[in-house]
C-alpha cells in the first residue's frame, strides 16, 4: 500500500533536513549568547562582564588551573613539571569620556566639619 502521507515525500525530507541544519548551528555558533565573545575587551569603568572564558586570558587556562588545585602534585612515579603561564593581554575599552577629579593642594582635612550621625 502506497503512503499517502507528506512525510514521505523528498520535498518534505528536504525540509526537515534543512531545519536540522539550521537548529545545529544556531546551538553551535561560537559568538551566540552562551558563546564566547567577538572581540573581547574589558571596560576602564563602569559594567564589569559578568562571564569571560578563561581562555581569553592565557593560552595555557587548564593547565595554569591543574596547578593551582594541585591536580598531579602527589604522584610519585612521575613529577609533574613547573607550570609556566603564558598570558594573554586583554585590551580596554572606553564608552564615555570620564571629567579628570580636582582635588585640592594640599588636601586639609578640618575637624568637625561635617555633623557626626548618631
Amino acid at each position: 500500500m502506497a503512503s499517502t502521507r507528506n512525510n514521505n515525500t523528498k520535498s518534505d525530507y528536504c525540509l526537515q533536513q534543512r531545519s536540522i541544519e539550521q537548529n545545529r548551528d544556531y546551538k553551535l555558533y561560537k559568538y551566540s549568547q552562551s558563546g564566547r565573545a567577538y572581540d573581547p575587551a574589558i571596560p576602564t569603568v563602569g559594567y564589569m562582564p559578568s562571564h569571560m572564558n578563561s581562555s581569553v586570558f592565557s593560552n595555557n587556562p587548564t593547565d595554569i588551573e591543574s596547578a593551582l588545585f594541585g591536580i598531579n602534585a602527589n604522584n610519585l612515579v612521575e613529577a609533574a613539571p613547573p607550570v609556566e603561564p603564558q598570558l594573554k593581554n586583554v585590551k580596554e575599552v572606553q564608552f564615555f569620556e570620564r571629567i579628570p577629579t580636582i582635588m585640592p593642594l594640599p588636601l586639609i582635612l578640618e575637624e568637625r566639619q561635617r555633623p557626626f550621625p548618631v
